[in-house]
This record gives structure tokens, C-alpha cells and sequence, in this order.
């Protein structure tokens, strides 16, 4: 059995000119996540809400004992809310991204998870001039695919949520 050579496309510089992608789609639009910041996916069936939260956080969930803040992907990209978060004793099953900042744990809900993908670096493209101020301002870059853009989501503009001042 012969070893991939590193300069071959299927050796380690091909994998070194890649990225990867857990991809997730929130109101029709396929999202990349790097990889290397997803924790797990999981189902959130009960979110408390938060009192005086800001729009995009709609809430706490004990995951395995962990209390880990919820974002709304739709409410976070601008788009229109389905009104599906569950709240206090209400139960719906959201689909859920989880990552880590800082030592903090979040959850970003989306509508679905897809795929891991692969794609070269070479297709990376900055973000479009014509892209919406609200999602330009959290991707990346953006990846055009046969079919579809996949939109690259920079995940510490999407976790960098600003607080209300307290008065």
C-alpha cells in the first residue's frame, strides 16, 4: 500500500488547503460554522427566558448540567421569528448548536443542521458588497456552491451581543 504523497491532492497539503464546515440553515440560507467551534448539536426542548435580555438571547438551558445561553439565529440574523422558542413549561423541540467562548457555553438556534463539508480554500470569497448590513456584519466570507451560497458565520461577531446599559 502506497501513502499519499504530501504534494498529491489527496495528501496532507489537500487537507491543509480545505475547510470544514458543520453547515446549519436559518430561514432558508445555508450557514458554515468552522468546525473547530462546534461543541455538539443537540434538541432544546425547555428554555427559560431571561428578563431584560437582549432581543437575540431568548433564554437559559440545563444541558447536562450545564447552564448554556440561548441565541436565536433568526432574531440574530434579522429575520422573522417563527415564535417556536419554548419558555417557561411550554416544550418544542428547536434544534441547537452548541459552542464555547471564553469558558462561557451558548447555543445558537437554527432551524436545521445539515452536513460537514469540506470545501478548498480557494472557493473562500470575502463577504459580497450587497449582502444584508445584519449578516454581513457576522460572516466571514461566503463559499458559492453549485447551487446555493454558503454563507460563512463568524462566530465571535455572532456571540458578541451587545447588553443594555443599566440605568
Amino acid at each position: 500500500m502506497t501513502e499519499p504523497r504530501e504534494d498529491s491532492p489527496s495528501g496532507l497539503a489537500a487537507f491543509e488547503d480545505s475547510l470544514d464546515y458543520v453547515t446549519v440553515t436559518v430561514g432558508g440560507q445555508l450557514l458554515g460554522l468552522p468546525i473547530g467551534r462546534v461543541q455538539d448539536v443537540f434538541i432544546a426542548t425547555r428554555i427559560t427566558p431571561v428578563p431584560l435580555a437582549p432581543y437575540e438571547i431568548v433564554g437559559l438551558i440545563n444541558l447536562r448540567g450545564r447552564v448554556v445561553t440561548a441565541i436565536c439565529m433568526r432574531r440574530r440574523m434579522r429575520h422573522a421569528d417563527t415564535g417556536a422558542v419554548p419558555t417557561g413549561t411550554e416544550e418544542h423541540e428547536l434544534t441547537a448548536v452548541g459552542l464555547e467562548q471564553a469558558g462561557e457555553a451558548f447555543a445558537l438556534i437554527v432551524d436545521a443542521v445539515g452536513e460537514v463539508m469540506r470545501l478548498s480554500r480557494t472557493t473562500f470569497e470575502p463577504v459580497p458588497i450587497h449582502l444584508d448590513r445584519a449578516w454581513a456584519a457576522i460572516a466571514k466570507g461566503v463559499h458559492r456552491l453549485d447551487d446555493r451560497l454558503l454563507v460563512v458565520i463568524d462566530v465571535d461577531a455572532v456571540l458578541n451581543i451587545e447588553l443594555p446599559i443599566a440605568a
